[in-house]
C-alpha cells in the first residue's frame, strides 16, 4: 500500500517517462469543440484512452448523434473495442457521454513492471481516437 506522497510521486513520475517516450503534443483538450475532449486515464485498477462529451445535455445529444452516425467507421477502420456510453457519471455525479477505449490487461500506476505496456496502448489507441478525428472533424464540427 503506498501513501498518497508515494502515490502521487509514481503518478508524476509515469506521466513524464510517458512524455519522454512518446514525444508529441496530443489534440486532447485543443479540439476546437466545447465540452468535446480526449483524455489518458490510468490508475490503480485500469488504463484506457477516453473521449468525453461534457457539453450541456442539447450539444451533447448534437455531438453523440453525429459520431453515433460514424460508429461503423470507427469501429472498423480505427477502434475495434471502442465501447460507447451515452450516459456515464463521474465520480462528481456529473453526466457526460463517454466514447473509450479500455486495456483489457490488468493494469496498475503502482506497478511499475506495466507501465511499458501501457504507455504503448495509450499512445497507439489515442493516435487512432487522433486520426479519426482529424479525417472527420468538418462532419464532427458542421
Amino acid at each position: 500500500m503506498y501513501s498518497k506522497e508515494e502515490s502521487r510521486k509514481l503518478r508524476q513520475e509515469f506521466w513524464t517517462s510517458f512524455g519522454k517516450s512518446f514525444p508529441r503534443k496530443w489534440i486532447l483538450y485543443d479540439t476546437k469543440i466545447k465540452g468535446f475532449s480526449f483524455k489518458f486515464h490510468f490508475d490503480i485498477k485500469s488504463a484506457s484512452v477516453v473521449l468525453d462529451l461534457e457539453d450541456h445535455l442539447e450539444n451533447r445529444i448534437t455531438y453523440w448523434e453525429k459520431i453515433q452516425s460514424l460508429k461503423t467507421i470507427l469501429k472498423d477502420d480505427y477502434l475495434p473495442t471502442v465501447i460507447f456510453e451515452e450516459e456515464f457519471f463521474l465520480d462528481n455525479g456529473k453526466e457526460i457521454s463517454r466514447i473509450y477505449v479500455p486495456l483489457e490487461q490488468k493494469v496498475s500506476i503502482h506497478n511499475k513492471n506495466t507501465w511499458q505496456e501501457v504507455m504503448v496502448f495509450l499512445n497507439e489507441t489515442m493516435n487512432q481516437f487522433e486520426l479519426f478525428f482529424e479525417e472527420y472533424r468538418d462532419i464532427l464540427v458542421d
